[in-house]
């Protein structure tokens, strides 16, 4: 039985980008940045997930130093990579090069004591998506406080 601990979800990831498939993967973390996650000093902000060489590397991803570190203590941006399988990447890739989706980071959380991210093969929403979707929003909020679910 999987244990799963959620730490954080990209929220902008939802709003900006329409999520067409998730995957599961690994990240290769150095000593500090493992209890800096537990602490949840993270940020999903101008992060996105690149592919070079056939490897899907993590770009942009936040990981404040950790308090109680020393001299030793990680590099806060640095590029992490990914653990995928390598016929999951060449899919992704293919599709990345050819159809103009991106990857992108959806959650980080610990399965069974090992930090997890869950990723999203993603296709920009435009302007217009984005109001449709505030709009159903809004309707489903107002028929919530009309039939008194609404908290």
């Amino acid at each position: 039985m999987d244990r799963i601990k959620s730490v954080a979800k990209n929220k902008k990831a939802f709003r900006a980008y329409e999520i067409l498939d998730k995957l599961e993967a690994g990240i290769v973390l150095q000593g500090t940045e493992i209890k800096s996650i537990r602490e949840g000093n993270i940020s999903f902000r101008d992060s996105f997930i690149d592919i070079i060489n056939g490897e899907m590397w993590l770009v942009g991803f936040y990981i404040a130093p950790y308090n109680a570190g020393s001299i030793w203590n990680h590099a806060s941006d640095r590029r992490r990579k990914l653990l995928l399988n390598r016929r999951e990447i060449r899919k992704w890739d293919a599709k990345v090069r050819e159809k103009g989706f991106t990857v992108v980071p959806i959650e980080i959380y610990f399965k069974n004591g090992r930090a997890k991210m869950e990723i999203g093969l993603a296709r920009g929403k435009t302007s217009f998506d984005r109001k449709d979707d505030l709009k159903e929003k809004d309707i489903k909020k107002d028929n919530e406080r009309f039939t008194g679910k609404y908290k």
